[in-house]
């Protein structure tokens, strides 16, 4: 006698050849060609190249002109600052740690302002080249044009030069101590 099949295998043989003959009486399989939603449809066209930028024209004459004046009033104003400079640190020395109202503490209060005010041509040169770089990126803000460029490396300049005014001018003030 044949030995008994166990449940699960007797379901498979008999199952399996009803599914393979359902799949090959339908007759009718599904097209593996793309259906209308899957193409690619839409109206994009294809970028048209832009015409070439114009070349920025160079800085003009009166501009240039405009900066070697700034550049060259700030100048003159940092020499200025370094003459007084000295005269301002001994001023300092001498005022540190004196009384209130002493006349070597108004001294030194003097010769800080004294001090500081000689740089007045240095900060206004470099307010208006300030405003004249604004201008510039503002009026043409696509990209850095020959003036802004001119304008960024004055400024660039302007501002080493009153940074070390105002480094020198704190440290002043912290050894007086006001």
């Amino acid at each position: 006698m044949a030995a008994p099949m166990n449940r699960p295998s007797a379901l498979l043989l008999i199952v399996l050849p009803l599914c393979l003959e359902a799949c090959a009486s339908s007759g009718a399989y599904p097209s593996l060609s793309r259906r209308d939603s899957e193409r690619v449809t839409g109206t994009a066209q294809p970028a048209t190249p832009s015409a070439p930028q114009p070349i920025a024209a160079p800085p003009s004459a009166s501009l240039q002109g405009n900066v070697d004046q700034l550049l060259g009033k700030a100048r003159a104003a940092h020499g200025e600052f370094q003459v007084t400079r000295a005269a301002t640190q001994r001023a300092v020395s001498r005022g540190r740690g004196a009384a209130r109202a002493s006349e070597s503490w108004v001294g030194a209060q003097v010769a800080l302002a004294e001090l500081e005010a000689s740089r007045a041509d240095a900060l206004t040169a470099l307010a208006e080249i300030d405003q004249l770089y604004a201008e510039e990126l503002i009026a043409r803000p696509e990209s850095v044009s020959p003036s802004a460029a001119l304008l960024g490396a004055a400024r660039a300049q302007l501002r080493t030069l009153v940074e070390e005014e105002n480094s020198v001018l704190d440290g002043l003030a912290n050894q007086f101590g006001g």
